[in-house]
């Protein structure tokens, strides 16, 4: 429904409209009138828009526009909608959007009856001039019938126009309204816009679209602030178009962001209106986590570990990574490296993944692959997970190893024995490959041109695996052939192998070669075996044989070992240099490479000639044989074949190259043996020396295409380490194709840095399939280039070249410390230990050793771990520092990092200093709070405790805590020692850091109903986790375990039971085994409570007394309090209630089955109510009920339920007796009478009660028999006495009977005493009396022998009128024949109500003024109780009834009683004399309602008894005496009124009167009170006091004879005394304070103080005082008596506050007093 609250006005203003739609606002203002009752009615939207709803604003020209809600579709589908009015159909508005000012534009209105019923309209026409229609005023209209009227507009200028018509008929009117209204501006955007939730620095983005409604061109504008941002800002929207508008959301803190995006829109640069849109958006720390199946974590927790184990070289692994976004946003990450060696010739891990996004929740796989190139590499890298806005970045460590082939040979040496000439000898030898790597092998042998041939020549030997090699010998001369060939490896060192043969013929027969000279030639040991390929060998090949002496020979076993690679390295190059180590060569050749129809830029000799000498010199002082291996069809030839060399001589070979076959290539090596010559019988030649010379050359014709080489190098990239050392390592050249292949090093001048490396072998010659293994020497320099250079092999003789990158630069070790030069601890407590970690990195491509070196003298305080170790390339290392100060001051040392490569001796290291420094100092921690108490505490609840700890100290300090635990209240010391601990800690220890504060948690579960007091300790921990000090108190926590209880705490009876007193009642429902039971915590606890249990038998009776039949009901009025802290539910459940067989409760019980089923059917027992919940402090009367309508005795098990399930028995008794029997009962079976002393002649009287409750009286009979029975099992002593066994209980009333309890010994008496009950059984008292050696009094006031009933009544039960502030007064240890008194208040419950009480007095000794009296409504009356207790010691228990009855039902009585008096009265003295036939009302007066009849007749009850009671008799005489007439009469029966039946208020009073002789002995301070009732206890009235009835004479024989004796004596001594009758003169003379007008005539008559003779007179008569001379110390007591009374009354009615602080008073000077004085003197004599 739309609703619009418009004003119109002739002259030109802007008014502005509201419309309420549905969630929707409309914005507008167009100019025209309004009025300010108008704008008093505008209102503004009543709740906020919601989420989801479009805001549309409309263009305003006023600046002073409001928010409207308005759809403009919607509002156009509304006006072409139809509605019925009144029958009527037509629309609900005419509205004219498209026009302009004086024009004229007219709609048609059409009406149509859609009922079926003539309809006749008043037509009002449009009020304005601006609407026209020209109807007539009245139209009809039938039924189906359509009505059309025009409507014509003419605006005069361009604002909006309202009007309408108005249609009525008899049944109504409903009005159609007009109306103009202008084009205006208007947008259509969303209220609100939710971006998705972002990441901190990232960016998240929403759309929504901005759309024109109006048909004009609007502007916008946006004005939006950080961390939003609108694009586009601005723009331009033709008639109903729409944009898209993007939100950018960029934050760059983790907050929630809301703020208002405004939007101007309207004409370019004349914004007059604007809308906002709500932007909302949340933010969130993005964290990512980098896992990993295989991963570890460090101990540094810098991030996870990538182990990828051994790889073997050449071979990659492939492993992957699990980049997991566990945040609630999208994060945008990067994968790198993390900055420190730069790898330059590429890394040996690459990852798949360097970038991406992950979605909340997301995983992406990335595989990191592990591809080494350098043989027992270690390689180390860190990839580092970055992203913006991370708290952390995420790390992960890649490492990896690369493993090569470990290959064997299975010997070393091959004897091929002596052969003979033109024949061959072979044999076989085993490589062993032990790796799980392929080894790739070569033997450097030309098979074609030497004796000695390997197959095969080169191959690869699988991992695990082992190949058989086949070494053949073809001698070609008689000679004997020694060898050392080179087995090559790639990627690792070489293995050499001898060969050992002899040749003869039948002529020529040598001396054969023993292996045992080669053991001798190179310095080795008889018995040695094949080195591992990894071994340094200690002889080289190309040495002359030894031709010194034996001795010399061993001399030289001592040489430097020499590195197979440099044995290698000798044996290719014979270069003279290398044996300065060890012995100068025998025999060098000259060159040892040749290379036919080459030409290169290098300085080798080489041409293009097809000869070339090759020079040999012998170094040697013998003689020399040279043989060269020649072979057939060979197409080098050397000439000439052999030749001898003189010692220090040189000779020259001719080498020719004529190959048979053109454009081929050819290669090969030229060996050649050298012999020493030897004389006749010197001895054996030795072995030979065997020299090489490697020849390659083509036949290729000049223009003819060489050969195109199909080759491969393996690997590309050779990296040498970077060391100021000779290396090598090995490359693999293999020739793919199908022609060979020949190679030579290309040395360029272009290329300087290339000659440092050397290529062995620099040239040869591969066939097709076969390799070769290059070995590139190098030594790295620091001059070389960082990113390497270039080594090229030409191939084919041709323009042909194999490029090889290589990496030899010299670096210096280079390691870093993330923490700096200076390494700071905080403060550290003394004693303990801190750690600080930092990381060293090695930053060189070496591996690096390192080693700490602290100062010894430092070492007991500073300490890391590890203190040595390796660190590889990229490597970074954790380093733990440990300070363990030992006393309060600062330390520091300066320790130094040392370190070294690995491949290195050790000679050249580096060293880093690092300053370290720490404190030591004292701490300790204490608690905010020493001492927490934490309240109550339910048992068997948890409860989370929390304690503050603070550390104030400048260290952090480690702990440990202790727990005591000490239980007071209810339980024992054992119970507390053996109670398990209630307070268990989280954590029983922990670090505090320096200025901190931490949070100890701990769980208190208390196990029972006590007071806890826990201690909790702690002790400062050393390093090694001891206390070296005892424990300090930290704080004391105190809880107090409490459960559910419930006590009651007051009781009242009425009905049947209102004479019983509360005492009484107290003892019948055995209220104090119940409130302490009930508070105990041994109730058990049941986890089911809908089933009671059997195991939780805690009988107790509620004993309701009894009463005759049909009597009113007992009821017991119980007021339940919880005492505790916690709410309690509390349920009294029946046998229907709770579910058990009645069958169990017959256990020990005297019930039938018979019984408990007719108890189940009629329950005379009710509880209202039955169940509820206490509040803490709260009180709750329950009302127990027990009807007597069924004569026997009743029984009913209840269960008394608690919270949680704690459940305890009740046993409900009653009895109800016949009419015609008594029903003596007593309170107890069981009695306990007050202690006596042995010995005591005047032992106390001592009372119990018997009630009847029937209806009839009841006698009883003490059993004399069992008292005879005691006195003669005490030697003839009366220890129990009756003195009165026997008597009579009238109806409703009790008995007292005497007891005299007088023990011989001082124990415990358990007494059993049989009463004879008349007509009923007897029943069996057990009594309990304490006889102690002496008599304790206790000397305060306050002597109870009922504690347990409450005194002091807080709370009226429902219903009370009346109640008193002490239900029970206790007035203690009293002497005898001395009164006490007690002031006691009534206070009258009610507000309207008025109350009248009297007082019962069951003794003479026991009075109360007033007796009775009036309360007035919210008044209180003060009584005054006086007790005089008898002349004879007697404990006394005593009942005193207060009668309070209602004013108003006393008053209603008195009144109804007059009436009916009135009425006796007339029918008595009146008679008169009526026609018998009018009928005439009599009015039957009846003095009482029969005794005994039933109050009423129920279902099940025993009717009344057939025989007519005396009133019925009376009753039917006189309707039998009445004739017919009469009994036409109509008859009213007007009984007479009985009186309210008042309530009683019970009032307890307990007193012990003791002799005046005891008394005075045990208590003399309050004696001294009594001393004005010292002739109430003259000595003589005592002794005449005759005994109690029963009581023995021998305790009023000779004993008192003499104490009276001694008293008399004293008084007389006393009486004697002058200074003593001075005083007493003095007192007499004194004037009276005091003159009353007349005394008290209660008051006693005090006998005279002083004899006559003691005054001074000679003859003794009595003194005649008179009464005005006695009156002042009675009447100081009643003026005291009544000042108390008064202050205690207005204290009572709040008009005095008695605990209130004294005020002082301020005297006047002494000379102002005086002249008071004088002046009051004055007035007092006028």
């Amino acid at each position: 429904m739309t609703t619009a609250f418009i004003c119109c006005h002739s002259n030109v203003r802007t008014r502005k409209r509201f419309y309420c739609r549905k969630g929707e606002f409309l914005y507008s203002s167009v100019h025209r009138g309004m009025s300010a009752e108008a704008r008093e009615h505008e209102a503004l939207p009543a709740k906020p828009p919601r989420a989801g709803k479009d805001v549309k604003c409309l263009m305003s020209q006023d600046s002073d526009f409001h928010h409207r809600r308005k759809d403009v579709r919607k509002l156009r589908r509304a006006f072409g909608q139809r509605r019925c009015f009144l029958g009527l159909e037509t629309r609900t508005e005419l509205v004219w959007e498209d026009w302009e000012p004086g024009g004229e534009f007219t709609k048609s209105l059409v009406l149509r009856n859609v009922c079926n019923k003539l309809h006749k309209l008043n037509i009002r026409p449009p009020e304005t001039g601006f609407f026209q229609s020209f109807v007539p005023h009245t139209v009809l209209l039938s039924p189906g019938i359509s009505y059309s009227i025009p409507v014509t507009f003419k605006p005069l200028q361009r604002c909006e126009y309202e009007d309408s018509i108005e249609f009525q008929s008899t049944e109504g009117k409903f009005p159609v309204n007009l109306r103009a209204i202008t084009p205006s501006h208007s947008l259509k955007a969303p209220e609100s816009v939710l971006l998705p939730l972002c990441a901190v620095q990232h960016s998240s983005q929403a759309q929504f679209l901005l759309k024109n409604l109006s048909k004009l061109q609007t502007s916008f504008l946006w004005d939006c602030a950080a961390p939003f941002r609108i694009s586009p800002a601005r723009g331009l929207l033709k008639p109903e178009q729409a944009c898209s508008i993007t939100v950018v959301f960029e934050p760059q803190e983790a907050l929630v962001f809301q703020q208002q995006a405004h939007c101007k829109f309207g004409e370019e640069e004349a914004w007059t209106d604007s809308c906002s849109v709500l932007l909302q958006g949340g933010a969130k720390f993005p964290h990512l986590q980098l896992k990993s199946p295989t991963s570890t974590e460090e101990t540094d927790h810098r991030g996870a570990v990538l182990q990828f184990g051994p790889v073997a070289v050449g071979h990659s692994l492939c492993k992957s990574l699990e980049i997991f976004n566990p945040s609630l946003v999208q994060v945008s990450f990067s994968l790198s490296r993390l900055p420190g060696v730069a790898p330059v010739l590429g890394s040996e891990f690459s990852c798949d993944v360097t970038e991406g996004v992950l979605a909340p929740g997301a995983s992406l796989q990335a595989s990191v692959t592990y591809s080494p190139a350098e043989v027992d590499a270690v390689s180390v890298e860190y990839l580092s997970l970055t992203y913006r806005g991370a708290l952390s970045n995420a790390q992960i460590k890649l490492t990896g190893r690369c493993t090569g082939p470990d290959v064997s040979l299975s010997s070393s040496v091959v004897d091929f024995g002596s052969v003979g000439e033109q024949q061959s000898a072979a044999q076989t030898l085993q490589l062993l490959n032990s790796s799980s790597v392929a080894a790739v092998y070569q033997w450097e042998l030309n098979n074609a041109n030497s004796v000695f041939s390997i197959h095969p020549a080169g191959g690869t030997v699988p991992p695990q695996s082992r190949i058989k090699v086949t070494a053949v010998y073809r001698p070609r001369s008689v000679l004997a052939h020694c060898r050392r060939v080179v087995c090559l490896i790639l990627h690792r060192e070489p293995l050499f192998l001898d060969l050992v043969g002899s040749c003869h013929s039948e002529l020529q027969k040598p001396a054969t070669l023993e292996p045992g000279y080669l053991k001798l030639l190179h310095g080795g040991h008889p018995g040695d075996t094949q080195p591992h390929p990894s071994a340094k060998v200690e002889q080289l090949e190309g040495h002359a044989p030894m031709l010194e002496e034996p001795n010399k020979t061993a001399n030289a076993a001592v040489v430097r070992p020499t590195p197979p690679m440099e044995e290698l390295f000798r044996v290719y190059t014979g270069s003279s240099e290398l044996f300065s180590a060890t012995s100068p060569p025998h025999v060098s050749v000259t060159p040892l490479e040749l290379l036919f129809h080459h030409r290169l830029a290098s300085s080798f000799s080489t041409d293009d000639s097809s000869s070339q000498y090759v020079s040999i010199k012998n170094h040697s002082s013998c003689k020399l044989s040279l043989v060269w291996t020649l072979v057939k069809d060979s197409p080098f030839t050397l000439s000439p074949s052999s030749c001898d060399l003189a010692p220090l001589k040189s000779t020259s070979f001719l080498v020719t190259y004529a190959p048979k076959q053109l454009n081929t290539l050819h290669g090969g090596q030229l060996e050649c043996f050298a012999f020493r010559k030897v004389s006749p019988g010197v001895g054996p030649p030795g072995p030979p020396w065997c020299g090489t010379v490697r020849v390659i050359g083509h036949s290729f014709q000049p223009g003819k295409e060489h050969f195109q080489p199909n080759c491969s190098v393996t690997p590309t990239n050779v990296r040498f380490p970077a060391l100021a050392v000779v290396s090598y390592r090995t490359v693999l050249l293999q020739n793919n194709g199908g022609q060979p292949l020949t190679f030579c090093l290309d040395r360029r001048p272009d290329s300087p840095f290339a000659e440092s490396v050397h290529v062995l072998p620099s040239c040869g010659l591969i066939q097709p399939g076969h390799h070769q293994i290059l070995t590139l020497r190098a030594v790295p320099t620091e001059d070389s280039p960082k990113q390497g250079f270039t080594v090229s092999l030409r191939l084919n003789a041709a323009d042909f070249t194999q490029k090889l990158s290589v990496l030899s630069v010299l670096e210096k070790p280079r390691v870093s410390l993330d923490c700096g030069h200076t390494l700071y601890f905080h403060p550290t407590a003394v004693g303990s230990e801190t750690q600080r970690r930092h990381h060293v990195r090695n930053l060189s491509r070496l591996p690096l050793r390192f080693q700490w070196n602290v100062p010894e003298s430092h070492l007991n305080l500073f300490c890391v771990k590890p203190d040595a170790g390796v660190l590889h390339p990229n490597e970074s290392s954790m380093q733990v520092w440990s300070f363990h100060p030992v006393s309060e001051k600062t330390h520091q040392v300066k320790p130094t990092l040392t370190f070294w490569p690995v491949q290195s001796d050790g000679s050249e290291i580096s060293q880093l200093t690092l300053e370290v420094v720490g404190m030591g100092s004292y701490g300790s921690i204490k608690a905010e709070n020493p001492v927490l108490d934490v309240g109550e505490v339910l048992v068997g609840t948890s409860r989370l405790i929390e304690v503050p700890l603070v550390n104030d100290s400048p260290c952090p300090v480690s702990f440990r805590l202790t727990v005591q635990q000490k239980l007071t209240g209810i339980c024992s010391a054992s119970d507390s020692e053996a109670e398990r601990r209630a307070l268990q800690l989280h954590s029983d220890g922990g670090t505090i850091h320096s200025r901190c504060k931490t949070t100890l948690r701990s769980t208190l579960r208390a196990g029972r109903r006590a007071r806890y007091l826990w201690t909790i300790s702690y002790q400062v921990l050393d390093a090694k986790g001891f206390a070296p000090h005892p424990p300090q108190m930290l704080c004391e926590v105190r809880a107090e375990g409490v459960i559910p209880v419930l006590q009651v705490v007051d009781a009242c009876s009425s009905g049947a039971a209102a004479t019983i007193s509360k005492r009484h009642m107290w003892k019948l429902f055995s209220l104090d085994r119940f409130n302490e039971h009930v508070r105990s915590a041994g109730l058990s606890f049941q986890m089911a409570p809908k089933q009671c249990s059997l195991h939780a038998k805690v009988l107790l009776d509620f004993n309701f007394s009894s009463s005759s039949l049909n009597s009113d009901p007992s009821e017991f009025m119980l007021m339940f309090q919880n005492p505790g802290s916690v709410p309690v539910d509390w349920a009294f459940l029946l046998p229907e209630n709770h579910q058990i067989e009645l069958d169990c409760w017959t256990d020990g019980a005297e019930f039938s089955n018979v019984e408990l089923h007719e108890e189940s059917e009629e329950n005379p027992f009710s509880i209202s109510p039955c169940s509820g919940t206490l509040l803490p402090g709260q009180q709750r009367a329950v009302c127990f009920s027990y009807r007597h309508d069924l004569s026997g005795s009743h029984w009913l098990p209840v269960v008394f339920r608690l919270s949680h399930g704690r459940e305890m028995w009740l046993n409900f008794r009653g009895v109800t007796a016949s009419l015609d029997q008594p029903c003596l009962h007593f309170a107890s079976s069981q009695h306990v009478f007050t202690s006596v002393a042995i010995g005591d002649c005047s032992p106390p009287i001592q009372m119990y009660e018997i009630h009847n409750s029937g209806a009839v009286s009841g006698r009883y009979e003490v059993d004399s028999a069992a008292l005879l029975q005691l006195q003669e099992d005490n030697f003839n002593h009366p220890v129990l006495r009756c003195l009165n066994p026997r008597g009579k209980v009238r109806p409703g009333g009790s008995a007292v009977l005497e007891w005299i309890f007088s023990p011989l010994e001082a124990k415990v008496y358990h007494m059993d005493v049989p009463v004879h009950i008349q007509d009923s059984s007897s029943t069996l008292l057990r009594f309990e009396g304490r006889g102690l050696q002496a008599l304790k009094l206790n000397p305060s006031d306050s002597w109870d022998c009922e504690a347990t009933v409450r005194s002091v009544q807080r709370r009226p039960f429902p219903g009370q009128v009346l109640f008193l502030s002490e239900d029970s007064v206790s007035l203690g240890d009293i002497p005898v024949l001395v009164p006490s008194s007690r002031i006691l208040f009534l206070t009258n419950t009610s507000h309207t109500d008025s109350a009248v009480y009297t007082w019962l007095f069951p003794q003479q000794s026991l009075q109360i003024s007033p007796e009775r009296g009036r309360v007035r409504p919210g008044g209180c009356d003060l009584c005054v109780l006086t007790f005089t207790p008898s002349d004879y010691p007697t404990v006394y228990q005593l009942d005193l009834v207060c009668q309070v009855t209602p004013e108003a039902e006393l008053t209603g009585y008195h009144k109804a009683l007059d009436l009916w008096e009135e009425e006796k009265k007339r029918q008595l003295e009146e008679f008169m004399i009526t026609d018998p036939n009018v009928f005439e009302r009599l009015i039957l007066l009846i003095e009482k309602e029969p005794r005994g009849l039933p109050r009423g007749i129920r279902k099940g009850k025993t009717l009344p008894p057939i025989c007519p009671t005396e009133s019925s008799k009376t009753a039917d005489s006189l309707c039998t005496k009445q004739s017919r007439a009469e009994r036409r009469k109509k008859v009213r029966i007007w009984r007479r009124p009985e009186p309210p039946r008042p309530a009683l208020l019970h009032l307890n009073v307990a007193a012990q009167s003791h002799a005046p002789q005891v008394y005075r002995t045990h208590l003399p301070e309050q004696f001294r009170k009594h001393c004005r009732y010292l002739h109430l206890m003259d000595t003589e009235r005592t002794a005449s006091t005759p005994p109690p009835a029963g009581q023995p004479a021998s305790l009023h024989g000779p004993g008192t004879d003499v104490m009276m004796d001694i008293l008399s004596s004293l008084l007389r001594d006393i009486l004697e005394d002058s200074v003593f009758l001075q005083s007493l003169r003095t007192l007499a003379s004194k004037p009276l304070v005091y003159h009353p007008a007349e005394t008290s005539s209660c008051s006693p008559t005090p006998t005279p103080l002083l004899p006559a003779s003691a005054c001074g007179g000679g003859t003794a008569r009595p003194a005649q005082t008179s009464p005005s001379e006695r009156v002042p110390v009675h009447a100081a007591e009643a003026i005291l008596r009544n000042t108390l009374q008064n202050l205690m009354m207005a204290a009572v009615k709040g008009e005095l506050v008695i605990t209130a602080p004294p005020r002082g008073v301020f005297l006047p000077p002494p000379s102002m007093r005086n002249r008071l004085r004088t002046r009051d003197r004055r007035q007092v004599d006028e």
